[in-house]
């Protein structure tokens, strides 16, 4: 059931009519901000024909949007349907910058390549950070010998080189044990690939390719409670709801030792592996199909509440205002110019935010 969303709520009002004319009177010669007198928008033409939010993209986005995706019906008249798929960060703007689904789940900035596909479509994109994550290290419960490893460990394990070479505990640290070890992360269409590849490598994309891979973080948190020999990564939601099954690491950047939490993410002392995640919106979804743009603006009321209950980190109430204005006024674009930022603070996405 669909009812109508109120856009004009009391607290958000003053803040709201700041915000739109700081917006309206916003102009930049930067070529990855698309802004709202883009002449040219692209239709999602197969969820509006049969009437479905389709939605698509990152495993570690899709907790928050499941979780408000079943809250939505209650708030609407009509019922539509939401439809969440998950095929990975990269598999989503695939879709979605060909114009095939209304909203991607993002677990990083989209990229220059995948900007200039969406500008070749005539799609574009509102771009709404919802939360920020701590990108986990786990091991099997029956791991006794990893407590803690540093950044220089993570590399020597996943980087290219190690391939066919790095493939016993005791080649990474001389007194693990001499037994095999096997890897578990993101599948190559991830965006978590490519943030981790990037923040322990040093390059997008470049690792080692004999790991068991998936951009489903549950495959990987069931391989590895599988594996008495394993390491993996994924979102801090999937260990938040398998730590029964899991034992978490700590991660050592050369100031000690630091395990993921809400509390370790908001003062920036869980480096680099911490990260916002976002949701792309169909500019012309947003603005054609109500449907849509309730959801989304129900998305936004919702965002902090639930990125807490399912093991993220809210951002400050002030960033859902912004997006709110953001979703309101069709501001299209992005503010990371086609890559990712390591180490970016929650203080410092808001102010990428009010500087869009």
């Amino acid at each position: 059931m669909v009812i109508s969303v109120k856009t004009t709520r009391n607290k958000l009002a003053l803040a709201v009519g700041m915000l739109t004319l700081a917006t309206s009177c916003t102009t930049t010669s930067d070529p990855s901000i698309q802004t709202q007198q883009t002449p040219k928008t692209t239709q999602v033409t197969d969820s509006t024909t049969i009437k479905i939010i389709k939605i698509d993209g990152s495993s570690t986005v899709h907790p928050i949007t499941q979780a408000i995706a079943k809250e939505f019906p209650a708030t609407s008249k009509n019922n539509t349907p939401v439809q969440i798929s998950i095929s990975g960060t990269g598999g989503g703007f695939e879709k979605f910058c060909a114009g095939k689904i209304d909203i991607n789940n993002a677990s990083r900035p989209i990229s220059k390549a995948e900007m200039a596909v969406c500008n070749k479509n005539d799609v574009r994109y509102i771009e709404l950070p919802i939360a920020f994550d701590a990108l986990t290290i786990a091991v099997n419960p029956q791991n006794d010998w990893v407590k803690d490893i540093t950044v220089a460990e993570l590399k020597k394990m996943w980087e290219p080189a190690a391939e066919g070479k790095i493939t016993r505990w005791n080649q990474v640290r001389s007194y693990w044990p001499d037994r095999p070890m096997n890897l578990y992360g993101a599948g190559k269409q991830s965006g978590t690939f490519d943030y981790f590849t990037e923040a322990l490598v040093g390059k997008a994309k470049s690792s080692r390719n004999d790991y068991i891979g998936s951009e489903d973080d549950d495959v990987l948190v069931k391989g590895i409670n599988k594996d008495p020999n394993a390491l993996g990564y994924f979102g801090y939601a999937y260990y938040e709801k398998n730590k029964d099954k899991l034992k978490v690491v700590a991660v050592n950047n050369g100031k000690g030792a630091i395990l993921p939490s809400p509390e370790t993410v908001e003062k920036s002392q869980y480096q680099p592996l911490s990260r916002p995640l976002f949701i792309y919106v169909n500019l012309w979804s947003s603005q054609n199909r109500g449907d849509v743009y309730k959801f989304v603006d129900f998305y936004l009321q919702k965002a902090s509440t639930v990125a807490n209950s399912v093991g993220y980190v809210p951002l400050p109430e002030e960033a859902y205002k912004i997006n709110y204005v953001q979703l309101h006024n069709g501001k299209a674009g992005t503010v990371f110019a086609g890559k990712a930022e390591l180490d970016l603070t929650i203080g410092q996405l808001l102010r990428k935010q009010k500087e869009f």
